[in-house]
């Protein structure tokens, strides 16, 4: 299996290359030459299977030879031998129909748990093998850090920088980046939103003596691996359904594209998935943009649902390689008009995302009203991105079709919106407990690609 860029103008990789390169060198993001197929009978066996024996199935045709099926199967089972729930991602029913994919229950209450902790053990085992030591530099909104701080805090051979948003993550995402003890992780604080750490991320990547010098890696959802786990748990969910006999739909609360793409990869290799819902808060560029309006950014509005406060999708960037024939020039090219604000969709292009997706949003009040109501119906109590996502998925339901929605996080992990929804304050977990007890180590750095650099070579005494 090799992997090619969206942009067409770098390197072909194998897996574990691609893995530990994260972006492309010509600033693309990297796909699979093709997409593995999974037959009716295929699917069918993953019936009753476990989560770990289900992602070996689903991730092997992927990986190639860069690792061997103990090593891969030894990766899979570490990785999710810390979940807090036997099922690791179990279902809930709200209503006749409507099921809750619930994706919180791993170290750090988030659904990229599922993806950081299995990519933590892909490195540690590629890294060990290659002799080799990497700096990976990450941007989140929210979650991706504290999921990548937990996979990787304490190893040998790696060293961990994460950027956030300073003011614009919640106090428990904060703190379970801040409060991390072990010296090889670092959470920054940088002035600005989302887009601007994801821009000076891209930056890092693109500045080849300083991306060399420290060996950087990334494991931001620009990193394939990271996708490729997400495809397993819709398998999972919807082989618990009845696929492959019966078609299932899916929305998924929408920032930056990736959890999403992983569903359209699922629906590739010949998971029976009807319709694929992308729900977005009050910035709603893919709604936007999936109404045939373009896509033009706005400006970032802070929102309760702050995961989802992103205008820069760039998983998008991978379907739309798709879109445009797999074109790298043309996708180049529609990436350099983003730079500038952004950029009209062709015709065709437009139609092939239309025939894949639909989408909705969510105002603020009606992600509040949601916690509210589905809590009434059902005793759920959802987090604000989650709800964000079963309003949508109300309007979106078809008669006769299971309809499943992804619940990316604990409530605990925005307990002031929830409880300004709600009136219930989500209590942490018993591992978390003490959170709110915890010294904080961060560092305020300024929204500068230079200050950036300065001080990650610094801080690895280089």
């Amino acid at each position: 299996m090799k992997y090619i860029s969206t942009r067409g103008a770098a390197p072909v990789l194998d897996f574990e290359e691609a893995m530990l390169s994260g972006l492309a060198r010509d600033g693309g993001l990297y796909v699979p030459t093709n997409v593995p197929q999974m037959s009716h009978g295929d699917i069918a066996a993953l019936s009753g299977l476990s989560y770990e024996e289900t992602a070996f199935r689903v991730m092997r045709p992927f990986v190639g030879k860069s690792f061997s099926d103990d090593a891969l199967q030894g990766c899979i089972a570490r990785a999710y031998g810390g979940f807090y729930h036997a099922a690791r991602a179990p279902m809930v029913q709200l209503e006749s129909g409507h099921f809750l994919l619930e994706l919180f229950h791993g170290p750090t209450l988030a659904f990229k748990d599922f993806a950081m902790q299995l990519i933590g053990q892909l490195f540690q085992d590629a890294l060990r093998r290659r002799g080799e030591r990497v700096t990976i530099v990450g941007a989140t909104s929210g979650d991706t850090g504290s999921a990548a701080m937990e996979a990787f805090r304490g190893l040998d051979n790696v060293d961990v920088f994460i950027l956030y948003p300073h003011g614009r993550v919640s106090e428990v995402q904060r703190r379970q980046m801040t409060c991390v003890t072990e010296a090889n992780v670092h959470a920054l604080a940088m002035d600005g939103d989302f887009d601007d750490c994801q821009a000076r991320l891209k930056d890092m990547f693109n500045d080849f003596k300083f991306r060399d010098g420290v060996r950087l890696a990334g494991v931001n959802s620009i990193n394939w691996a990271r996708v490729l786990s997400q495809v397993v748990y819709y398998f999972y969910s919807a082989v618990a359904l009845g696929a492959p006999h019966r078609e299932v739909d899916f929305t998924v609360p929408t920032g930056n594209f990736g959890d999403i793409f992983a569903g359209y990869i699922a629906k590739r290799m010949g998971l029976p998935i009807g319709q694929l819902v992308v729900a977005t808060n009050q910035n709603d560029i893919l709604h936007r943009c999936l109404q045939g309006q373009g896509y033009h950014k706005a400006g970032v509005k802070p929102s309760i649902s702050p995961s989802m406060d992103i205008e820069v999708s760039s998983n998008f960037e991978r379907v739309l390689f798709d879109a445009y024939g797999r074109d790298g020039a043309a996708i180049k090219q529609v990436m350099d008009e983003l730079q500038k604000g952004g950029f009209a969709v062709s015709q065709g292009a437009m139609q092939m995302l239309q025939e894949v997706f639909t989408s909705g949003r969510a105002s603020e009040e009606e992600t509040k009203a949601t916690i509210q109501a589905t809590l009434n119906a059902s005793k759920e109590l959802l987090c604000p991105h989650s709800a964000v996502a079963v309003k949508v998925a109300q309007e979106k339901r078809r008669a006769g079709t299971p309809m499943i929605t992804l619940a990316t996080a604990h409530p605990a992990k925005f307990p002031d919106a929830v409880e300004q929804a709600s009136g219930i304050r989500p209590p942490l977990p018993p591992h978390m407990s003490d959170l709110y007890d915890r010294s904080e180590r961060v560092t305020r750095i300024a929204n500068d690609l230079e200050t950036l650099k300065s001080h990650i070579t610094e801080s690895l005494a280089l």
